[in-house]
């Protein structure tokens, strides 16, 4: 799944449960329970296999992606202002529910491999439910708009 539907739900947790302590685990938790709903996004670990890096549509995929995230995120936690206690749990919220994700980066951007991100990603791969393009994309979209409409 992209970034941004994480994020969304990750900082709609943060608005809708008071106590960051419960909300940063519950929204960690929610990119595991996210990746199991169908989605599309570009295949990595295949484009690694295939062609050794990663496509220049992939670099800008996952581009625009984090920039939408990092604007959600920013825009959010500056409305929760100035209640620094949402403040601060948005932003977490929003960093730990793509933290999976980003724990992959150096995997494949620099080749690092460790048997923890080899845990990580052969997990990751196993409760990833790949779906079509159209079909993919729209869970993404509903995921957002819900999220958007708990946040609001």
């Amino acid at each position: 799944m992209l970034e941004t539907p994480h994020a969304a739900l990750g900082i709609a947790i943060a608005v809708a449960v008071p106590n960051p302590s419960v909300a940063i685990p519950l929204a960690f938790a929610s990119h595991f329970i996210l990746d199991m709903v169908p989605h599309w996004n570009p295949h990595i670990n295949t484009e690694m296999k295939k062609y050794g890096k990663l496509t220049n549509r992939t670099f800008l995929i996952i581009g625009l992606d984090l920039v939408a995230t990092a604007i959600l995120t920013g825009f959010v936690a500056y409305k929760a202002l100035p209640n620094s206690s949402l403040f601060y749990s948005v932003l977490i919220s929003s960093f730990v529910s793509i933290l999976p994700d980003i724990a992959e980066g150096p995997y494949f951007l620099f080749g690092w491999r460790n048997k923890y991100l080899d845990v990580i990603l052969r997990f990751q791969r196993s409760i990833q439910v790949n779906a079509n393009i159209f079909w993919g994309l729209l869970t993404q979209i509903l995921v957002i708009l819900g999220s958007l409409y708990i946040i609001s």
